[in-house]
């Protein structure tokens, strides 16, 4: 997240980006020669040299340069020396690179080669008194450069940009504009960030190719406890010419993320939530332990990724949970509920998720998410004081790995098809899971996913991760991996409050079970057996799943 002054003038950054076909990256934003004089600049840039020449006559440069004149006028249409340009070559032999102009006189010459062009500049109005910056940019998506210009970059043609949410407790934080032009593989990218309500915007020069134009604007807004999002993103031959959004509230979709307690202990959470295409200058939000954040925000934009740090404890790493693309409607309220139990293996089915136990020749490689939070989250450095994952080939035991992250391992084994028993299990500081499959398997010429399977429990639990003592509840079962698109041949679910020492069926009905939970400070655990349509097994166990509380705790 980029941070600016109120009282400052606007950070811009322009990032070309090259495709891999170019030999060499340029520089993004090259150093550059200044001579100034009676109000006006001349630059010439390392590559090029400028030549004194008759009026009317090209100045062309012995490599192939042209002098490009800018001219800046403020909103009052004088010159005005508070401007930010950048120019972003998209072909010719200056490709994918940035060259910045700032910090000089309102008219300026350049000696640019040949080429085509992306050109934005950023023109501030100085603030009165404790006022904010007003700043206005100017998009020039197609500059192409074959012979000496002229360009007036005028503040006056740029026209508002006022996006604002329909709930009266927002306070305006930061917002970003962004263009993205790409011409021949070659893509450039130009972006002003502010933290001033007054931005205008404004489309200069011809169109571009079509489609060749992205451009985006996204403003974000705090409130008690949340944050509003709005972004509205488009493509086409133009940059945009001002953008007035005033959403309704059933326009938004809400976003509601709930902070459980984690094993490392009770803290404070970070939020970060953004869309997926493209930079944005994203506010993070802090959730303290049992309250929730809230987030209001524009299914338009496309689709959206939440970035869930956990609370630390004094050891480790942070523990993230990512939670990636994803699409919301218009009226819609979607809940996210971090580090609560039931912890357990998550082993995702949707098109394109990354497999997480796969052989290719004669080596397994595991990543399975051993310790997925309840509402399946899979985390970055999930907390545990003790990790194994053992495997046998036909009864004779080929490894033993510990301590790694739970779940994941890498064994090379013969390449003779044969049966397997992998067994993972982790430790946490208030619960423990084991999960034992068998398959057959032998070497294989491409990467082939195993067939694992995975249970998942959902108790319903307050946000430290307990349920009322003495109380009666169904408990969903879902079933995940390899059994969920084979088919499930047999599946027992057990229930025991005493640790393990003895187990009681519990019968899936409509997925799921019945649960009486023990005396309060008590635990119950969870324990699943299945065999998928091809006869593989699971066998999933979960040593204090969650823990009970008084029956008149608050939830």
């Amino acid at each position: 997240m980029n941070v600016f002054s109120k009282h400052s003038p606007p950070s811009v950054l322009s990032v070309p980006t090259v495709p891999a076909r170019t030999a060499t990256r340029r520089s993004v934003l090259r150093g550059l020669g200044v001579a100034t004089a009676a109000g006006t600049a001349a630059v010439c840039l390392p590559a090029a040299t400028a030549h004194a020449a008759p009026a009317g006559q090209r100045t062309r440069g012995v490599s192939g340069t042209y002098a490009l004149t800018l001219v800046h006028l403020g909103r009052d249409g004088a010159p005005t020396t508070d401007y930010r340009t950048l120019l972003t070559a998209l072909s010719g032999p200056d490709a994918g690179s940035g060259r910045e102009l700032k910090k000089l006189p309102g008219t300026v010459t350049v000696q640019v080669p040949a080429g085509r062009y992306l050109l934005d500049s950023t023109l501030s109005t100085r603030p009165v008194g404790e006022g904010t910056w007003g700043n206005d940019w100017l998009v020039q998506p197609r500059l192409d450069i074959d012979r000496d210009m002229t360009l007036v970059l005028d503040a006056r043609v740029a026209r508002p940009v006022d996006i604002r949410p329909p709930v009266g407790d927002a306070r305006f934080e930061q917002a970003g504009a962004f263009a993205e032009v790409t011409y021949e593989g070659v893509t450039g990218v130009a972006n002003l960030m502010t933290m001033s309500l007054d931005l205008r915007v404004a489309h200069l020069g011809p169109d571009a190719e079509r489609g060749a134009v992205r451009t985006w604007v996204d403003s974000y807004w705090s409130r008690p406890g949340g944050v509003c999002a709005l972004g509205y993103a488009f493509r086409g031959e133009r940059a945009l010419n001002g953008l007035v959004r005033h959403p309704t509230q059933a326009e938004l979709a809400t976003l509601v993320v709930r902070p459980g307690v984690p094993a490392s202990g009770p803290g404070t959470a970070l939020v970060e939530f953004s869309p997926s295409a493209g930079p944005s200058p994203a506010l993070g939000l802090a959730v303290p332990p049992g309250g929730t954040g809230t987030f209001l925000l524009t299914p338009e934009r496309g689709t959206w990724d939440l970035v869930y740090g956990s609370p630390s404890g004094e050891e480790g790493p942070t523990n993230h949970y990512f939670v990636l693309g994803r699409s919301f409607t218009p009226g819609s309220t979607t809940v996210h509920t971090f580090d609560l139990p039931v912890f357990g293996p998550a082993l995702d089915c949707s098109p394109g998720a990354r497999p997480v136990a796969q052989r290719t020749g004669d080596t397994m490689d595991l990543a399975v998410p051993l310790l997925a939070d309840g509402d399946g989250h899979v985390p970055s450095s999930p907390p545990f004081t003790a990790s194994t994952v053992t495997l046998h080939r036909n009864g004779t035991l080929v490894a033993t790995r510990r301590g790694e992250k739970p779940g994941h391992a890498s064994f090379t084994v013969p390449a003779g098809r044969a049966s397997y028993r992998l067994t993972a299990s982790a430790t946490q500081s208030r619960g423990s899971v084991t999960a034992a499959w068998t398959f057959t398997s032998a070497a294989t010429a491409t990467a082939t996913d195993l067939p694992l399977s995975a249970v998942r429990f959902g108790p319903d639990l307050a946000l430290d991760g307990t349920a009322p003592a003495h109380t009666t509840s169904r408990v969903t079962v879902t079933v995940e991996g390899a059994a969920r698109r084979s088919g499930v041949r047999s599946l027992t679910v057990s229930v025991s409050t005493d640790r393990g020492a003895t187990w009681t069926q519990a019968p899936v009905t409509g997925g799921r079970i019945t649960v009486t939970t023990p005396g309060p400070g008590k635990a119950v655990s969870l324990r699943a057996e299945l065999t998928d349509a091809h006869g593989n097994t699971l066998t999933q166990s979960h040593l204090d799943a969650y823990v009970t509380r008084a029956a008149t705790g608050a939830r």
